[in-house]
């Protein structure tokens, strides 16, 4: 794994042809804030193969991108959840049909400084933490020293996600709790973590810097292997927290916007996928 900086909210490059809706100049991906990194990455790449390429890249969230893609203001919303029922009945009422490509695969991983002993967590550990019921690291074989959990803010993917499949475990109704950080970005997550030895957060597999973090291996539960969070524990199944990324189109994409998906999802554009630490869909 390797560190990659944070991208700008905005990144305007060259524009390639009239996009799929029809009122911009040029393509518009608006949402993840764990995909921001990669998609700058296939823009760069895919602008220096069409030079009158022009995309503009909007982080945030994968809330802000839903919602941007209902309101018409995006020609694709990348995401790190699926859109929910409600989502999609807001877009259908507002003559739309939702298109959705699985784009990469992401394993979620949770990252402590490099001085905490602690190296693995279940996923009943992680969730006892992150709602409050544990509070200290002498609980889980650390220190003893008050932990600093630390979450993605609400309007994200990853937010939404962790929250399912581990919050969630085993109690369906289970909450953050009050004391837990949310913070704008995962980069900010990734940078408070290496700072800060009582930390723990959760980042996508492109934003860990082994010379600064320490991915938790995982395990599903008391019983199971503890897995670490890498490429080829997310591609077998093996790794508990992983999770698809997604772009979603209001129609079926034409023109610019159609190519542009079409090189993301080509050799080439999984090969990108590799270089910034995610796991490809499609063979490279």
């Amino acid at each position: 794994m390797k560190r990659i900086l944070a991208a700008g909210i905005f990144l305007f490059m060259a524009i390639l042809a009239p996009q799929g809706c029809g009122r911009r100049s040029g393509i518009e991906v608006k949402g993840s804030d764990t995909m921001v990194n990669l998609c700058q990455a296939w823009a760069e790449v895919y602008a220096r193969e069409h030079p009158s390429a022009n995309i503009s890249l909007t982080g945030g969230g994968s809330g802000i991108g839903i919602a941007a893609l209902i309101n018409g203001d995006t020609d694709i919303a990348a995401a790190s959840r699926k859109m929910t029922k409600e989502e999609l009945l807001q877009a259908q009422a507002k003559g739309m049909n939702p298109q959705e490509f699985i784009v990469a695969r992401d394993g979620l991983s949770v990252i402590v400084n490099r001085a905490n002993p602690v190296s693995r967590l279940t996923i009943a550990q992680l969730s006892d933490i992150f709602t409050g019921k544990v509070t200290n690291w002498k609980e889980v074989g650390g220190k003893d020293q008050k932990i600093v959990a630390l979450s993605r803010d609400r309007s994200s993917g990853t937010h939404v996600f962790f929250l399912e499949h581990v919050l969630r475990s085993s109690d369906p109704k289970a909450e953050y709790a009050s004391s837990v950080l949310m913070l704008p970005s995962s980069q900010a997550i990734a940078d408070e973590v290496a700072g800060n030895t009582a930390a723990i957060g959760y980042v996508g597999m492109g934003y860990v810097d082994l010379s600064r973090h320490k991915p938790l291996a995982t395990a599903g539960d008391a019983d199971s292997p503890y897995v670490e969070p890498t490429e080829r524990n997310v591609l077998n199944g093996a790794y508990p927290i992983a999770r698809p990324l997604y772009f979603y189109t209001p129609k079926e994409p034409q023109g610019a916007v159609k190519d542009f998906i079409n090189f993301v999802l080509s050799a080439e554009g999984q090969k990108i996928v590799l270089k910034q630490d995610f796991v490809p869909v499609r063979g490279t």
